[in-house]
């Protein structure tokens, strides 16, 4: 795959990192397989002054040894000296390569970083005096650093109480693809997938680039699905151990918490998380739910109404979700367990939550297709404060225009109906809402539904504005 599709927003700060009158600190984090090696030898069209792969599960002497050959890629006469002793020593090298280089920009490229922190190392430190005594003191100089190992980027580099606090200069936390940018990319693959098929890829995925790249574009989405997660050797089917384990250390809290939220749709709050999961309670949950948080695979929201101690985690890693669901208890003899299993009461009870995922990853288009882009919103959820009644609205958007979009979201293979008891769930649901939030703003209800909603009389009193799924991809 050698195009580079979507990522507007990170080229864009590239460029203006190039164009700076002052050297740059950036790290790039985020989850595995979401592209970010990718993305940097891109964006720099693989020029770099000095590039390195940290290596993983070898020794200090071994990671040094790396760094001498690669000096070696850049500077011949290095062949002549022998690897450094220490990391100190490796980074004044470093640098006086970089003084020979005549480039306006030196750009230095370290990948994996967290596996260059090796134990009793002192990685960090020689990193911290690299950039503070050396590279800050210019006005040429890029250091990107990424790696996948998000907890070590996040507590070790980015929230760095050392040397190195507040020094990078830009982050960037690479997020999956947007179902525009996976439909890009799948038309680039000369995949014919319709929008249907990809959000069935994309409920399954999300907008991982990696697992997007296993697709086979002769096989329907279905096929896939089956192919990667239920054969026997599907990439997918393994998948899930090998990713907590890659990015955080100790990872067997971050499954606990991910194992407990996939149980509840709604999510639940900080001491429901911690019991559910058999935690104890103290400063390393609060670590442990940062990282999930900023990897990009829990999300943090506030009931709408309720104050900040009452907010709610929830799971929203596609790929986390289904696995929980549905891989993990495949029996490993049925290799067509998804084909075999096509709408059955889970596999649609599923969709339909799965669908509400996608929508709510894509407010942003939702309020271009209301015509509310211009206007100050706030998004979030509102369960009723009843035990009894169990109303719960999984987006509500709060307009300053005195207007409030309460959105359903609805998965189907056809037009959906509004019959009669749906209706009036609808218009339980919506008063209960407007009795407990003793709103006076304006109720819009909108249904964001795969084709389109069939007009009858339930939806012509009910519904003020119908969006279908194409608006997801703009």
């Amino acid at each position: 795959m050698d195009k580079l599709i979507g990522r507007k927003k990170e080229l864009d700060l590239f460029d203006q990192i190039r164009d700076s009158k002052s050297s740059s600190f950036v790290a790039v984090y985020g989850r595995r397989r979401v592209g970010k090696t990718f993305l940097i030898r891109r964006a720099f069209d693989n020029k770099f002054d000095f590039y390195l792969t940290g290596m993983s599960n070898v020794n200090l002497s071994q990671q040094l040894a790396n760094f001498h050959v690669a000096l070696t890629r850049y500077d011949s006469s290095a062949n002549e000296r022998k690897p450094p002793a220490d990391w100190f020593t490796a980074f004044q090298q470093l640098s006086i390569l970089l003084e020979s280089s005549k480039r306006k920009k030196k750009v230095i490229f370290l990948d994996e970083l967290p596996w260059l922190d090796t134990a009793q190392s002192n990685f960090v430190p020689a990193l911290e005096h690299f950039w503070n005594s050396w590279a800050s003191a210019r006005n040429d100089v890029v250091l990107i650093v990424c790696g996948s190992a998000a907890g070590w980027m996040i507590n070790k580099l980015i929230n760095n109480k050392g040397g190195l606090h507040n020094r990078v200069t830009h982050r960037i936390r690479l997020e999956s693809f947007t179902l525009k940018e996976c439909e890009d990319f799948l038309k680039y693959k000369k995949a014919i997938f319709d929008r249907y098929q990809i959000i069935q890829l994309y409920m399954v995925m999300g907008g991982i680039p990696f697992y997007l790249e296993q697709i086979d574009v002769a096989q329907s989405a279905a096929q896939n699905i089956n192919r990667l997660c239920f054969e026997k050797d599907g990439m997918l089917r393994s998948e899930f151990d090998n990713l907590y384990q890659s990015l955080f250390d100790n990872a067997e809290k971050h499954v606990a918490i991910i194992e407990t939220l996939s149980k509840k749709a709604k999510g639940l709050t900080r001491g429901e998380l911690i019991k559910g999961a058999k935690l104890p309670a103290g400063g390393s949950v609060t670590r442990i739910l940062k990282e999930l948080e900023e990897s990009d695979f829990i999300r943090k929201y506030i009931s709408y109404g309720k104050k900040e101690r009452n907010s709610l985690y929830q799971l929203t890693d596609f790929y986390s979700l289904f696995y929980l669901k549905f891989i993990r208890k495949a029996n490993t003899l049925d290799e067509n367990s998804w084909i075999n299993g096509l709408d059955s009461p889970e596999q649609r009870s599923w969709s339909g939550y799965a669908y509400e995922q996608v929508c709510l990853a894509h407010t942003k288009e939702i309020k271009k297709a209301l015509g509310i882009s211009g206007v100050q919103t706030t998004t979030s959820s509102w369960i009723s404060t009843s035990t009894d009644t169990g109303a719960q609205i999984d987006l509500v958007i709060d307009r300053r225009d005195q207007v409030i979009n309460i959105c359903e979201m609805k998965f189907s293979i056809n037009n959906f109906t509004i019959d009669k008891k749906y209706a009036e769930e609808l218009r339980n649901k919506i008063g209960i809402f407007k009795e407990e939030t003793k709103t006076r703003k304006a109720i819009f209800l909108t249904m964001i539904t795969t084709f389109g909603l069939n007009k009858n009389n339930y939806s012509n009193w009910l519904v003020q504005q119908s969006l279908k799924m194409d608006i997801l991809f703009e």
